[in-house]
């Protein structure tokens, strides 16, 4: 419990801070942690050449040292994002008109499914759209166990519903969009136990089937969504687009490739903000290698 009390208290003395100072220091500890080898470091020199076979060698390093930085950013707002008032946070976003969007996009007669990929800052997504809308979101319990009433707290402060990755969780996201309300879902997460392998920047990879089957199942439409980190300081922009044709096809093979391509057009929009850490092609395909080694 003293641990919870002390980054509590870390994140509330972060969220102090004037966003363009956090992003400056979380941009140089990225820096820091992107010039020198290890494992996060190998695994995004990994993910970008497989995404992005035809660039450059120079550009590539480019985009990595980019994508540490804001990294390093994102780290340093998460105080902000959790602990700032309404007032402030209601500043962060320079488009809060895109809030529209979603209620335009929202049948009188279902839920709605917002999928908010690891890109820009999607813990701000969360928090900004349930300044409005109630949403009911999954999270994965940390390996630590005492932290897991911090990050439900946190994530549950401005109205949404945070339920466990469990078969009673998702049970209650089936049942919330049933009653016509608003679940949100991490698309590009690795499932654990289950998935289909579908091209994402053309390299197979295992796919949630969640996303889909919600659709499929409850007719709900679905929107991808995510923060665009400005430059220096001046805040997010706020992307809502619909998702591709084929995310509620009844082939899972199908589905998948359009939950992954909505996700990629994402990540083309703001390539250095995607979280490029993240194993993505891993497990490969039966037969072939792990791409990452013993990263």
């Amino acid at each position: 419990m003293q641990r919870i009390h002390l980054i509590r208290g870390l994140l509330r003395l972060v969220s102090l801070l004037p966003l363009p100072v956090a992003q400056a220091i979380g941009a140089l500890l990225g820096a820091v942690a992107g010039s020198v080898p290890s494992r996060h470091r190998h695994i995004t020199e990994v993910n970008l050449r497989l995404c992005f076979p035809a660039m450059d060698v120079r550009a590539r390093r480019r985009l990595l040292r980019a994508s540490f930085r804001e990294l390093g950013k994102q780290v340093m707002e998460t105080g902000i994002v959790w602990y700032a008032g309404d007032h402030r946070l209601q500043r962060l976003v320079v488009n809060p008109e895109a809030l529209e969007t979603i209620a335009a996009r929202w049948p009188s007669d279902t839920g709605l499914l917002l999928a908010g990929p690891h890109l820009g800052n999607w813990e701000l997504v969360n928090v900004f759209v349930s300044r409005r809308f109630r949403v009911h979101v999954l999270y994965r319990p940390p390996r630590t166990a005492d932290l897991e009433p911090l990050l439900v707290e946190v994530r549950q402060r401005h109205g949404s519903r945070a339920l466990p990755a469990t078969a009673a969780g998702i049970r209650q996201l089936y049942k919330a969009l049933r009653q016509g309300e608003l679940v949100g879902i991490l698309p590009d997460q690795t499932p654990r136990d289950s998935g289909d392998f579908a091209p994402f920047f053309a390299v197979p990879a295992q796919t949630m089937g969640l996303l889909a089957q919600m659709a499929r199942k409850t007719g709900a439409p679905v929107l991808f969504a995510f923060m665009e980190r400005l430059p220096w300081g001046r805040g997010f922009r706020f992307h809502v687009m619909p998702a591709p044709p084929g995310v509620d096809d009844p082939d899972p093979v199908t589905a998948a490739t359009a939950v992954n391509a909505g996700v990629e057009a994402c990540v083309r929009m703001a390539p250095a903000q995607y979280q490029w850490t993240y194993r993505r092609f891993r497990p490969a395909p039966n037969g072939q290698p792990n791409p990452y080694g013993r990263a």
